[in-house]
C-alpha cells in the first residue's frame, strides 16, 4: 500500500493490527485480492512520476499563460466563497515570478502530492476505471483514461493546499504560493475531467459544490468549536463524501450500475479514512483536531480516550457501509477481490494510528487543550 508514511505498511506495523495480520496472510497465500492489489500498487509506482510531471507541466503552462492573475484569483474567491484562499493582489507579481521556476513549482506540487488521500487513491482509481471499462466493454483511448483519472486525482489534491491554508498546521512558509496555485489546479482538473464527457463533468461540478459546503462548515466549526454536533460533523464530512464519491462515480464515466456502486464504496471509504486521518493528525500536531469526530465524542463524554475509541467505532460504521457496495457489484465484475483487499488496508490504517495513540497516551494534554478551545 502507498501512503504518506510508508512505515504504516511495514511488516512490523502490519503485525500490530488485526487487519494487518490478515493482509500478511493474504500476501503469503497469494490470494486473488492481494495479487490484484499488488498489480495496481506496482502500476502506481511506475506511473505516478509521469502523472506528477504532467501535473507540473500543465500547472506551469496555465500560470505562465495567464495575462490577468488578479481576475483569476477574484473569480476563484467568488466560487469558493472565501477571500482567505487567495493572496493579496499586491503580492501576485512576486508569487507568479517565484513559481515561474519549474524547480520551485515542482517542489510545491511534490509537497501537496505527499498526501494519504492522493497516494492511497491513485491505484484505486486506475483499478476502478479498468474494471468499469471491462464491464461495459469500452475501448477508450489511453489519453481519455489518463485525463479522467488525472483530473480527479488533481481535484482531490486541490483539497490539500486548501486545507493547509485554512488549518495553518503545515507548510506555513508556502501557504501564499498554495493560494496562488489553487485556481489553476481547479482549472486543470475541470479541463481533464471534461474529456470524459458532459455527464462526467456535470457529476464533478455537483460533487465539488457539495465539497465546498463541507469545507464551509469545517471553517465555521473552527471558529466556534463548542457548536460541534453530530449533524454538523456529518455535513462537514461532505468534503470526503463528495470528492471521493464523485471520483468513484466518474471512474465508471457516470454510468449505472457501477457509478452508484463506486460512489457508495468510495464515499464511505473516504469517510472511514477521514476518521483515521483525524487520529494521525492529533498525534502529529499534539492536539485533537478542530473539528473532528474525536473532538465531538470527547466533549460529550468528558473523556478524550473514550472519544477516540468512539471515533474508531464510527470508522467501522463507515466501512460497513462501504462494504455494502461489494454486495451490489454485478457477478461478472472482476475486481471485487481488489476492493475487498482495499477495505482491509483502510481498516489497518485506522487501527495502526489508534494503536499508536494508545501507546503514546497523550490524553491529559489533549483534554486540557480541548477545555481551552471550547471555553
Amino acid at each position: 500500500m502507498s501512503g504518506k508514511d510508508e512505515s504504516i505498511f511495514s511488516k512490523e506495523a502490519l503485525m500490530g493490527t488485526q487487519a494487518g495480520k490478515e493482509i500478511m496472510k493474504q500476501g503469503l497465500l497469494r490470494g486473488k485480492g492481494y495479487k490484484q492489489f499488488n498489480h495496481y500498487k506496482e502500476k502506481t509506482e511506475q506511473e505516478f512520476g509521469a502523472f506528477a510531471k504532467r501535473f507540473v507541466e500543465s500547472l506551469h503552462h496555465a500560470m505562465e499563460s495567464d495575462a490577468n492573475p488578479g481576475l483569476t484569483m477574484s473569480r476563484f474567491a467568488d466560487e469558493v466563497g472565501s477571500e482567505e484562499l487567495v493572496p493579496e493582489s499586491s503580492t501576485l507579481h512576486d508569487i507568479k515570478s517565484r513559481l515561474s521556476s519549474t524547480d520551485v513549482l515542482q517542489d510545491r506540487v511534490s509537497r501537496i502530492l505527499n498526501s494519504n488521500f492522493v497516494k492511497m487513491t491513485f491505484p484505486v482509481f486506475n483499478a476502478l476505471y479498468d474494471g468499469s471499462a471491462q464491464y461495459f466493454g469500452d475501448s477508450d483511448s489511453q489519453e481519455k483514461r489518463d485525463a479522467v483519472i488525472d483530473g480527479h486525482i488533481i481535484a482531490i489534491d486541490l483539497s490539500e493546499p486548501m486545507d493547509r491554508i485554512v488549518d495553518r498546521d503545515e507548510d506555513l512558509e508556502y501557504l501564499e504560493d498554495y493560494k496562488f496555485m489553487c485556481p489553476y489546479i481547479l482549472g486543470i482538473a475541470r479541463h481533464k475531467i471534461s474529456q470524459g464527457g458532459d455527464s462526467v463533468l456535470k457529476a464533478f461540478e455537483a460533487g465539488f459544490k457539495d465539497a465546498r459546503i463541507g469545507q464551509y462548515i469545517d471553517v465555521k466549526l473552527k471558529m466556534n468549536p463548542a457548536s460541534i454536533s453530530d449533524e454538523n460533523m456529518s455535513e462537514c464530512y461532505k468534503k470526503y463524501r463528495a470528492v471521493m464519491g464523485t471520483a468513484g462515480r466518474n471512474m465508471a464515466l457516470n454510468r449505472r450500475p457501477l457509478s452508484d456502486i463506486f460512489h457508495l464504496g468510495m464515499a464511505k471509504a473516504g469517510e472511514c479514512v477521514g476518521c483515521g486521518n483525524e487520529i494521525e493528525d492529533a498525534l502529529r500536531n499534539g492536539a485533537v483536531k478542530i473539528p473532528s469526530w474525536p473532538l465531538y465524542f470527547a466533549i460529550n463524554t468528558g473523556d478524550v480516550k473514550k472519544g477516540f475509541e468512539l471515533t474508531m467505532q464510527k470508522s467501522e460504521l463507515y466501512l460497513e457501509e462501504a462494504r455494502m457496495a461489494l454486495d451490489m457489484l454485478p457477478e461478472k465484475f472482476e475486481l471485487r477481490p481488489f476492493l475487498e483487499f482495499l477495505f482491509l488496508t483502510v481498516r489497518h490504517y485506522n487501527q495502526h494510528w489508534h494503536n499508536e495513540l494508545v501507546r503514546r497516551a497523550p490524553f491529559a494534554e489533549f483534554q486540557s487543550k480541548i477545555q481551552a478551545a471550547v471555553k
